[in-house]
């Protein structure tokens, strides 16, 4: 065999094997991802349960199921050593969006208060306050713009129970100063841009339903059973999405004032 022969096949040995190199490393990809997808979908089912949490009972019973949250977030942390977490991060994000949501919603039915990202941030560390991986800031923001949506429906709720009503009002501000916040980090998140025309509308049904609920309490001098009453037909038509207005439901409450 010729010299030139020898290299020619050195060469290509070469190749084969560097081929070899990046199918191995592409199949470990491959694997990861899927393995990360799979782990981030179980994240929010069990999330999407925890939304249901409307009382301190349901909240203190939810944050078990947090802590199985959290252990599966623990399995994240062998597969998101280094760069690995910016690397797939758009894998995981939606599970850690799902799971800060529900988390923040557990927080505040507990304090009344927006959760922190030292407070989110700690939740996703080990028993040594080792984190299983960064969170971004962009994760942390998304997740709290969700939590909206259920403090919307929460509200809503709760507005016709007793004492709800003034829940109701507590809730309304704490959505409508979050918004405010939101709105001076939507030029550095796009996502978040998309997210605060949910908000907007999480704000505007609460805001309708109370003022159609204010209104009435002040024009007429109605017994609590009955105002109870009206206020629950003013949120079938404030959460049932056939575009009425505030005027409509006004017509309604007249209406039906009249024929009590």
């Amino acid at each position: 065999m010729s010299v030139t022969e020898t290299k020619s096949l050195s060469s290509r040995d070469a190749i084969v094997s560097m081929f070899e190199t990046f199918r191995l490393e592409l199949d470990e990809h491959n694997d990861r991802r899927e393995r990360l997808i799979k782990s981030s979908r179980d994240v929010t089912n069990l999330s999407k349960k925890n939304d249901h949490a409307k009382t301190l009972k349901a909240a203190s019973l939810a944050k078990e199921r947090l802590q199985d949250i959290q252990k599966l977030f623990a399995g994240f942390k062998g597969e998101l050593v280094r760069d690995n977490f910016w690397r797939y991060q758009r894998n995981v994000s939606p599970g850690l969006q799902e799971y800060i949501e529900a988390l923040s919603f557990t927080h505040y039915l507990e304090t009344g208060k927006l959760i922190t990202y030292t407070e989110v941030q700690q939740s996703l560390c080990d028993n040594e306050a080792i984190p299983f991986f960064p969170l971004s800031l962009e994760d942390y923001l998304l997740g709290l713009s969700d939590l909206t949506g259920e403090l919307m429906r929460y509200a809503i709720s709760a507005i016709s129970q007793r004492g709800g009503r003034s829940k109701a009002s507590e809730v309304c501000s704490f959505v409508r100063n979050c918004k405010a916040d939101f709105e001076s980090m939507t030029p550095y998140f796009r996502e978040l841009r998309k997210k605060q025309n949910v908000t907007s509308q999480s704000l505007e049904k609460i805001e309708d339903a109370a003022y159609a609920l204010a209104v009435r309490s002040s024009e007429y001098d109605l017994p609590p059973e009955i105002l109870d009453d009206l206020v629950q037909r003013a949120i079938i038509n404030t959460t049932s999405g056939d575009g009425k207005r505030k005027r409509d439901r006004e017509d309604e409450f007249e209406d039906d004032y009249n024929n009590s």
